[in-house]
């Protein structure tokens, strides 16, 4: 090539990098050989000179442009040199020459993550602190496959795309650029231009680990964890524990909402720790399930809709702080679970919707890519890349911060191709089911089971999809337990109806033994229950004020003798009267009047019962523990049944009406004195204080409801009681 046309060649180059369209700006930039000689070229916008360090050599402008190059000898500049450029604002810069420095990234790492099975993808892709023959900076990565053009930009290049243009690595769509002397908290996003239409998107880094607080949307680079856990015990108990045997119940909490500051400011992560600890501890539940703090842009989301998959919300802090927040929980005892939601995401412009100008996260056509129910966009489940990125996702909160479990939201959702839509695109066999999001749940349960013995996975799933809780290697979907939605809605739904009508739904309760132990079901009154114009526990419930809360304790009552983990949300535990609002504390007030003291009072002693009662908690999952007494009372809309744990059991009786019932007569198992151990109406609840006292009931010998003794009992009104065979 002669001459001329080298020069017009390099021209056509030089235009291509100031015009920020240069997929490959190593050719341009940096130091290369020119016959007998090197160049070093640089494109620094603003900059009035340009010098390299060693030996102060001044770099020559090129015309009319912002390129300055500099030519000598081969040898005498070392491998990485530096710049030190002067501005129009007349400050002095110095640093290493970005376009100096090798890729980074291995070909391995790459070939894993094209594979979709890489692990540990958030140790790749994102802003991380590295160093390259000593000398330090950040390593920034991201996958942007339709990408012509990708930058990184941040406050250290005046956000200017032309400034720091990224490498691509060969076919995989990762590019990368290690940047010399950027140091922690520097601020940054990723400007994408698209090789089809040339249009530019100002992208945050989907694997970034810390985000500006809404409503700013920067990425930060952030440090690897430093961060010195006190949680071995903890760790090394969850990987023995055998949960399917032992009790669980769970406080479900919104950190934003659940308290604040005197100034209604959110509070720290650390300053919740405590606060959240002594309460879950005094009430016994043994974890908490926080709804997703996920980085989200909208407070009114609850964090169901996330921009940061890799990134605790800075709402309430650093990332050190959340860990902080999970090691103080383990060494109280307590199991942390995380809401994630792999089911969605939102449209914001600067998240990962058409994140490289096509639809790359999501699917292109509607009718598989966006849930019109909630104005968001449905993961491309066919894609390896997107599989891996929700995959690390589910690792990184599981071995960064310790987390114990995840509740996947919206499971049904994801598995059926026609959820909540008219118009729908069949699989390949031409059936509903969405295959691709199948493998993925699948896939996502085997990886978290094979690396984290111990941690549970939970699914929010409100159809009769079969096998979700049962192992992937017999065809169910491999996770640990399954919300019970359909208990949830039976319950509420009877409950709901005035006492006197309640005979004509008895079967509304019975119901869920016919199926509960076909799946390892959660129990669950969650968020979702207190919001929307659905109202709150409290005023779900018919009748006057005594009434209402009788209801809230029999109620309870029914959900901790019922087989099934149990799931409370916040304010339920003391029956909270308004519905649950994201933007204020719960109304801790209420306290001070004795019915909410006295379902907050019931709520610790269920717990403490259920903690401490084999029979209620040994098989909960499994026909040995639990046996019907009378399922067929209607007219007074009683039941009655045991739980059991192989000679040790608890009988139960719940009256669903006002009225009580005097010498009602109830078959048990076994001769003996009974004693009632657990009473709702109890005056310690608030309750009338009807029952049968602290003296033992012994049996009569006449046959009832087909067991051989039996005893005459007094049933209080909207109460439930447990009976216990003295020894």
């Amino acid at each position: 090539m002669s001459s001329t046309a080298l020069d017009k060649a390099l021209d056509n180059e030089f235009i291509r990098i100031a015009d920020a369209r240069h997929h490959d700006p190593f050719a341009v930039l940096g130091k290369h050989s020119t016959g007998n000689q090197i160049a070093v070229r640089a494109y620094i916008p603003h900059a009035l000179e340009v010098m390299l360090a060693e030996g102060e050599r001044p770099l020559q402008r090129i015309a009319d442009s912002d390129f300055f190059q500099w030519l000598g000898e081969p040898d005498s500049i070392p491998e990485h040199y530096r710049l030190i450029w002067r501005d129009d604002e007349h400050r002095e810069h110095i640093s290493h020459d970005p376009y100096s420095f090798p890729p980074q990234i291995s070909e391995f790492d790459l070939h894993l993550f094209g594979e979709g099975k890489h692990w540990h993808a958030y140790r790749l892709l994102g802003a991380h602190i590295h160093e390259v023959d000593g000398i330090a900076g950040v390593l920034f990565s991201v996958w942007a496959p339709n990408a012509e053009r990708v930058s990184v930009v941040g406050d250290f290049n005046r956000w200017d795309g032309r400034r720091h243009p990224m490498r691509v690595r060969g076919g995989s769509g990762v590019w990368e650029l290690f940047i010399p002397e950027l140091g922690l908290n520097t601020l940054y996003k990723y400007e994408i231009r698209n090789r089809h239409h040339g249009t530019v998107h100002l992208k945050t880094d989907p694997y970034g680990q810390q985000f500006e607080v809404r409503p700013l949307t920067a990425s930060i680079v952030t440090a690897a964890d430093q961060y010195q856990w006190q949680d071995e015990s903890w760790l090394q108990h969850r990987g023995a524990f055998d949960w399917q045997h032992k009790p669980m119940s769970i406080y479900e909490v919104h950190l934003g909402s659940w308290q604040r500051g005197p100034e209604g400011e959110f509070l720290s992560y650390r300053e919740i720790a405590k606060r959240l600890v002594d309460y879950v501890k005094e009430l016994g539940f043994s974890h908490i399930e926080l709804l997703p703090i996920t980085e989200h842009p909208y407070d009114p989301s609850w964090g169901y809709q996330t921009t940061g998959y890799y990134a605790p919300t800075s709402r309430h802090g650093l990332a050190d702080d959340f860990r902080y927040f999970v090691d103080y929980c383990h060494q109280n005892h307590i199991g942390v679970f995380l809401d994630w939601v792999p089911a969605h995401f939102p449209k914001d412009a600067h998240g990962l919707a058409r994140f490289d100008g096509s639809p790359l996260y999501e699917h292109e056509d509607p009718r598989r890519g966006e849930h019109l129910d909630w104005s968001t966009l449905i993961y491309n489940f066919s894609r390896n890349e997107v599989k891996n990125f929700l995959l690390s996702s589910a690792m990184f909160w599981l071995e960064e911060f310790h987390i114990d479990g995840l509740r996947v939201d919206a499971v049904a959702s994801m598995l059926y191709l026609d959820y909540s839509r008219t118009d729908w695109i069949p699989n390949q066999y031409g059936g509903r089911e969405n295959l691709e999001a199948i493998d993925f749940l699948r896939q996502l349960n085997t990886v978290v089971h094979e690396a984290h013995p111990g941690v549970l996975m939970m699914a929010e799933e409100s159809t009769s999809w079969p096998q979700v809780s049962r192992p992937v290697h017999i065809g169910g979907l491999g996770f640990d337990l399954k919300w019970n939605m359909g208990w949830m809605n039976d319950t509420l739904s009877y409950i709901s109806n005035e006492a006197i009508h309640r005979k004509y739904h008895h079967d509304m309760l019975t119901f869920s033994m016919l199926y509960a132990f076909t799946e390892n079901f959660l129990l669950p009154f969650s968020h979702d229950e207190v919001v929307h114009g659905k109202q709150s526990i409290l005023n779900k419930m018919p009748g006057d004020e005594w009434q209402k809360f009788a209801n809230v304790r029999l109620l309870y009552t029914y959900m901790f003798t019922h087989p099934g983990k149990k799931l409370l949300f916040m304010g339920c535990e003391f029956a909270q009267g308004l519905e649950w609002n994201s933007t204020q504390t719960l109304d801790w007030y209420v306290l001070d009047y004795n019915h909410h003291q006295g379902i907050k009072t019931l709520v610790r002693d269920l717990n403490h019962l259920y903690h401490h009662s084999p029979a209620l908690f040994t098989y909960e999952f499994d026909w040995q523990g639990f046996d019907w007494i009378d399922c067929h009372d209607s007219d007074q809309s009683i039941l009655s049944y045991i739980r059991r744990a192989g000679d040790d059991f608890l009988v139960v009786v719940v009256n669903f009406t006002p009225v009580p019932r005097e010498n009602y007569r109830l078959g048990v198992p076994v001769a003996g004195n009974y004693r009632e151990i657990f009473n709702s109406d109890s005056m310690y609840y608030s309750g009338s204080n009807m029952g049968n006292g602290l003296n033992a009931m012994h049996t009569d010998d006449q046959e009832w409801m087909g067991r051989p003794v039996s005893l005459s009992l007094t049933v209080p009104p909207l109460a439930g009681i447990v009976l216990k065979l003295e020894s």
